[in-house]
């Protein structure tokens, strides 16, 4: 096996476990904490600080057109669709990039 296998071969260990340990430690050093939503985070500053209850500016279009709350699971679809979208989109711009890259080197 070539140097520069071995090397990916150990970069890519460290990196899933660099990335695993992130995953887990925040649950081990912080247990019992609780892991809240930003939303409800935000409301409690802003009844802080202003001393105030927040009261949203909008409702979202989506609530308004079922007549209701989304139901968490939808929301969670949304947003994973959402996140789907953005990875390809960053996806595609690496590739097209190294693509380009390497074209560029073959036209030299």
């Amino acid at each position: 096996m070539s140097d520069s296998r071995k090397s990916n071969k150990k970069l890519v260990t460290i990196l899933i476990i660099v990335s695993l340990l992130l995953i887990v430690v925040p649950f081990i050093a912080l247990k019992g904490a609780e892991f809240g939503g930003s939303d409800d985070a935000g409301s409690q500053m802003v009844n802080e600080v202003t001393g105030k209850e927040y009261t949203p500016w909008f409702t979202p279009i989506l609530e308004n057109f079922i007549g209701g709350e989304i139901p968490g699971e939808i929301e969670s679809l949304i947003f994973c669709v959402q996140t789907g979208i953005g990875v390809g989109i960053i996806s595609y711009c690496f590739g097209y990039l190294a693509a380009r890259k390497k074209y560029m080197k073959q036209e030299e």
